[in-house]
């Protein structure tokens, strides 16, 4: 008898796109009240479902609409995207979407993403060059020697350097470009692709999940819940040290077993595919590291220096990431000595090479887009915020964690889950007698800890570099979830309670 393999990262996508769809048909819509700055008019923007009213900028508004975030932050830019207003949730005319709706909702989704799909693809396309040049094999031939019987440096180096960068200024989507320069690395360590792609996807999404600077969720939650976003920190750099430890110690275990014993990764049936796929050949001869090689990889490894430079320091963000990594093709087609034929081949092999991973990245948003047009977000977490009320303490940061699971899966953006939730639920924690900083840790590790399974978020694009199915991957992770639920959860009983 034929077994049916596990559907692809798409067709995962297209089922969960449809249930949603259908679940517009089943959830009552509604909506809160969505308070803006518009700097243009220097006015706060109320939309009521189809009426808008302006009101002046003043403490007193902020007062008046019961939200404790202070006028600065929204003057300042620091926070951008509408806000819920408390108190102001309405069942409104339902709009369920259909065949059509569905059929544009991946459509709407690729449009929406398009800057980090292009970013994506001119990755694809810069390290297309680089491996026509024979320097990319080269380097992976020196570093696999050089790095002998000490291959878990590794692991370790790139799972907590990346670590970092989520946790001080949310290092998550872009780290998508180090998974094809690393695979081939982890490979030629006698590791397989599993191992490379959960340092980097694990390591990202585990800094955010505890993240302790973080603008794009501490900051921006910590303003929407009327308090400083230093406090609680000293806790969340305890459990971020806590969290990336375990996260660490699991892959090397992994690792360890996989390099004894090939057949125990959760992937070896896929092993000669991924290999040729990364260009992986043992029996290949590869030329020594000449002085020119350096050179590309050199300029190779700058434009992700310049781009995370520009992330931190100049406020980049996708259009000028986009821009460095176009500009060093170039500047690494000249260095190889390339035709202008050969460049262009190599550098469209490689981006075609990241086009399903594009597609995927699009294919999640429009999920996004069908509830926002099907008007059944506010209402899941209306209904969420009415489970939690009235709870003892341990209780009720332990439900609302369960809470910010349920909600990631529909809305995987940290900052955009940040300013739709915690406006609503920040006020809860008044009722339970403790402070706010607590929703805050608990919205981070709630929504943190789902999206390191989460088929909505980022996971499966990053899966789709690889080609490794989501099943191989929940075969392979969950022990690590499980683990740091349950820490989790101790923790967050343990401050409930300070």
């Amino acid at each position: 008898m034929k077994i049916r393999s596990f559907p692809s990262a798409q067709a995962i996508l297209l089922i969960i796109a449809a249930l949603v769809a259908v679940l517009t048909w089943v959830i009552p819509a509604g909506q809160y009240a969505k308070l803006t700055y518009n700097a243009s008019e220097d006015a706060f923007i109320v939309q009521r479902n189809d009426r808008t009213e302006k009101l002046p900028p003043t403490p007193e508004t902020l007062d008046i609409l019961n939200i404790q975030i202070p006028l600065e932050n929204f003057t300042s830019g620091a926070i951008y995207k509408p806000i819920s207003i408390p108190g102001t949730y309405k069942h409104v005319d339902a709009k369920p979407q259909g065949l059509f709706q569905f059929l544009q909702a991946p459509v709407k989704g690729i449009i929406e993403t398009a800057d980090i799909i292009f970013l994506v693809l001119i990755i694809g396309g810069t390290v297309g060059v680089v491996e026509r040049s024979g320097a990319f094999s080269a380097g992976i031939q020196w570093l696999s020697e050089f790095l002998k019987g000490r291959e878990f440096i590794l692991i370790i180096s790139t799972t907590l350097l990346i670590a970092l960068g989520g946790s001080t200024f949310g290092f998550g989507e872009e780290t998508i470009a180090f998974l094809p320069i690393l695979i081939p690395v982890f490979l030629a360590a006698k590791y397989d692709a599993l191992v490379a792609v959960a340092c980097v996807f694990l390591g990202s999404q585990v800094g955010v999940m505890a993240s302790t600077t973080n603008p794009f969720s501490t900051i921006i939650a910590s303003d929407a819940a009327g308090i400083v976003w230093t406090n609680g920190l000293q806790e969340r750099m305890v459990m971020f040290l806590i969290c990336i430890t375990l996260t660490i110690l699991f892959l090397l275990r992994y690792a360890k077993r996989v390099k004894a014993d090939p057949a125990y990764s959760v992937i070896s049936d896929q092993k000669e595919k991924i290999e040729s796929n990364f260009a992986v050949d043992p029996e290949l001869r590869i030329p020594s590291l000449s002085g020119n090689m350096k050179l590309i990889l050199s300029v190779f490894m700058l434009c992700f220096v310049i781009m995370v430079y520009g992330v931190v320091a100049l406020d980049w963000w996708l259009v000028e990431m986009t821009a460095v990594f176009f500009f060093g093709s170039v500047v690494l087609g000249l260095l190889a000595r390339m035709k202008e034929e050969t460049f262009l081949q190599a550098f469209m092999t490689g981006a075609g090479s990241l086009l399903g991973v594009a597609f995927i990245i699009g294919l999640a948003r429009g999920i996004s887009i069908l509830m926002s047009d099907g008007m059944i977000s506010d209402t899941i977490l209306y209904e969420a915020g009415s489970i939690t009320e009235g709870m003892d303490k341990g209780i009720f940061v332990n439900a609302l964690f369960i809470v910010y699971n349920f909600i990631a899966f529909f809305v995987p953006s940290t900052s955009g889950t940040a300013v739709l939730t915690v406006p609503i639920l920040a006020p809860l924690a008044d009722t339970v007698n403790i402070g706010r900083e607590v929703i805050v840790s608990t919205y981070q590790f709630g929504h943190g800890l789902f999206n390191l399974i989460n088929p909505t978020g980022l996971l499966l694009a990053f899966l789709g570099v690889a080609k490794i199915g989501y099943d191989r991957y929940l075969r392979f992770v969950w022990p690590l979830i499980l683990i740091l639920a349950i820490v989790i959860m101790i923790f967050l009983t343990l401050i409930a309670f300070q």
